[in-house]
């Protein structure tokens, strides 16, 4: 029998794009013919061709390489954040879920409080407190991300914690965070794991807004939303400077959510049903 996800077209193609993307990004310093912030390596704001192949921005810095350098951090981001996302908000959403009760209460209503602070104004808290480099942007978005996880989860767990199999699990004598831990979140990956593919493009364009309106790193450091935010200001006579930033981030973000469509329909075949692709 085929293999269901190599028979899926989408999460082929998602994987093999996203896996350039990411050797690209890792592997920057070998692939970059220069480094992010060597200046005058070619005229200024010259056009793609020749030696500079996306062409050069105003302090002619090689736009090739610091497309490559940006996909580091921007990629960084994403996983990042989603991994921190992943692992508060199922902890939070599962003993809330579980336990219920004043725990639920007391966890939701943390949750709740999150909920309601704007993404931008934490941003701007964080980027004051901890300065614009990577731990920054990290808490800012990090911070703001997790409380869907976290109800996605505690969802989840209200629902199964009623299931025959845990029942079972709760008469054979298993402590509760047993049951929790090892039967019911293991259980629960299918959905966790699509929701994580939706997270991680979700944080690069969260990322990348904040580098856009200045929030990001500061220079010489790059990132698509930095690169994008100073090609902005040249667009029309020099629409190269945000092409190539904006191209790169569009790849990424078809291809994330490609992936997260083929694995949802892959893992969790009913949630499809009826839904509008």
């Amino acid at each position: 029998m085929k293999n269901p996800f190599l028979k899926d077209k989408r999460f082929v193609v998602s994987v093999i794009v996203l896996a350039i993307l990411c050797v690209l990004a890792l592997g920057a310093p070998y692939f970059a013919p220069f480094s992010y912030d060597a200046v005058s390596v070619g005229p200024n704001l010259a056009p793609p061709g020749g030696a500079n192949i996306m062409g050069t921005d105003v302090l002619g810095r090689d736009l090739y390489s610091r497309v490559l350098y940006g996909a580091r951090l921007s990629l960084a981001v994403g996983f990042c954040t989603a991994i921190f996302s992943l692992v508060l908000g199922t902890l939070t959403g599962a003993i809330a879920g579980y336990f219920g009760g004043i725990w639920d209460k007391l966890l939701m209503s943390i949750v709740d409080i999150f909920y309601i602070f704007p993404m931008l104004l934490l941003a701007i808290l964080f980027t004051l407190l901890l300065g614009r480099g990577f731990l920054g942007i990290f808490m800012a978005i990090g911070m703001t991300t997790w409380v869907t996880q976290a109800r996605l989860v505690r969802a989840l767990v209200l629902q199964a914690r009623e299931l025959p199999y845990v029942e079972a699990g709760r008469a054979l004598g298993l402590t509760h965070l047993k049951v929790l831990f090892k039967h019911i979140l293991p259980n629960l990956m299918g959905p966790m794991i699509v929701s994580l593919t939706f997270q991680i493009p979700n944080n690069i364009l969260t990322e990348s807004f904040l580098s856009f309106v200045g929030l990001g790193l500061q220079p010489p450091y790059s990132s698509w939303g930095t690169l994008a935010n100073e090609g902005y200001r040249g667009i029309q006579s020099y629409p190269h400077l945000m092409l190539f930033p904006g191209l790169a981030l569009f790849i990424t973000m078809i291809a994330f959510h490609f992936l997260g469509d083929a694995l949802r329909d892959i893992l969790d075949p009913k949630s499809s049903i009826g839904s509008i692709n």
